[in-house]
């Protein structure tokens, strides 16, 4: 069946021009090196990777800003956090300095640490697109009024399809293959108002070999047809109306927030921030944090990484000074940042360079 779907793009692909499909899902990228799908495509199909690791895309301020309240509240975070590097450190050298930080699996364990452990203040790191921030929602949701006043939050949650617009604006984009996870939350609703005002197709992709090329066949079709629309190839997760029950736990303690992305501008309702009755929990209206500038390391290109201008390959500190054991930006740390995928699997496209 994945021969014949090869052959069909090939096929098809020779009724089209060069068209750049960009994807928005690590795990989507994680597939598409461990597969070598970009190998078997035609010259004229790029896939481009774009900002779809949600630990890639915190913003070293966000870290800054943690580390920085270190010095008065433990931190508590996730894993994949842990080693991004802020402006002059990570969490890790933080903790390596004496600091206390935690590494839980969700924010459930963080609650269950401050309950515990009720003389100190805690502060967790709350990081994710749509997929995770019910989680968030839901456990803000059971502490509104408990007698809990040592656990707060540094709000790091972010939505995808605004900045998917905001690259539609900035970038020559052809279609997009929309993230499978973030979609079983969302649906298709959002993609409706992308296809309305940009008419490029776009297709939600499951997380097989086998996913990612028929969503690049459907693509295809469309561009070949005519026929541009919002497709779900993963239909076996997601649904049109999505979940619902997540949709209103959100819409419960978050509402749309201007927010800035690393690697990129503020984005037009790029994340979300604590509703009024839930403020009490957010670490801004609890703490004066000063000022914190941003210092980017030289040489690195994550920025253009995650805005699909570049691949991990045309960094010049790729494989040498950057690395999974010394990471100098984002992208190199996470299991679905870019820069890691392609180090793991040490592929080279040059001729899908972008």
């Amino acid at each position: 069946m994945i021969k014949k779907i090869i052959e069909k793009i090939h096929d098809l692909s020779r009724d089209v021009g060069d068209i750049k499909i960009m994807h928005v899902c690590g795990s989507h990228e994680h597939t598409i090196c461990k597969y070598g799908i970009r190998d078997v495509l035609p010259n004229n199909i790029s896939l481009i990777p774009g900002p779809g690791c949600p630990v890639c895309v915190t913003t070293q301020k966000e870290i800054d800003t943690a580390i920085y309240l270190s010095e008065n509240y433990s931190i508590i975070t996730l894993g994949d956090l842990y080693r991004v590097p802020g402006s002059y450190k990570s969490l890790a050298e933080a903790k390596a300095e004496g600091k206390d930080i935690r590494i839980v699996y969700s924010i459930a364990d963080a609650v269950r640490i401050a309950k515990k452990e009720k003389d100190k203040n805690f502060l967790f790191v709350a990081i994710g697109f749509e997929t995770t921030a019910p989680t968030t929602a839901a456990e803000l949701i059971s502490l509104k009024n408990r007698d809990i006043n040592n656990f707060f939050i540094l709000n790091c949650h972010r939505q995808i399809p605004p900045v998917m617009e905001f690259l539609l604006e900035d970038s020559k984009i052809d279609a997009f293959i929309c993230p499978g996870h973030v979609s079983t939350i969302i649906g298709l609703k959002p993609y409706y108002k992308l296809l309305e005002k940009y008419k490029v197709p776009m297709v939600v992709a499951g997380f097989e070999a086998i996913d990612i090329l028929l969503s690049i066949l459907m693509i295809l079709r469309q561009i070949v047809k005519n026929d541009i629309k919002v497709e779900n190839e993963y239909k076996r997760a997601v649904r049109k109306e999505g979940n619902r029950i997540a949709q209103k736990v959100i819409s419960k303690v978050f509402e749309d927030e201007d927010k800035p992305w690393r690697g990129f501008p503020i984005i037009k309702n790029g994340g979300y921030k604590l509703k009024e009755e839930f403020k009490k929990f957010d670490i801004f209206e609890v703490e004066d944090i000063p000022e914190i500038k941003e210092r980017i390391p030289k040489g690195c290109i994550c920025d253009k990484i995650l805005r699909g201008e570049k691949l991990p390959t045309d960094c010049p500190l790729f494989g040498k000074k950057c690395t999974p054991l010394n990471p100098i930006g984002s992208c190199m740390v996470s299991e679905e940042g870019t820069c890691r995928i392609f180090y793991k699997y040490k592929f080279t496209f040059s001729h899908h360079s972008s």
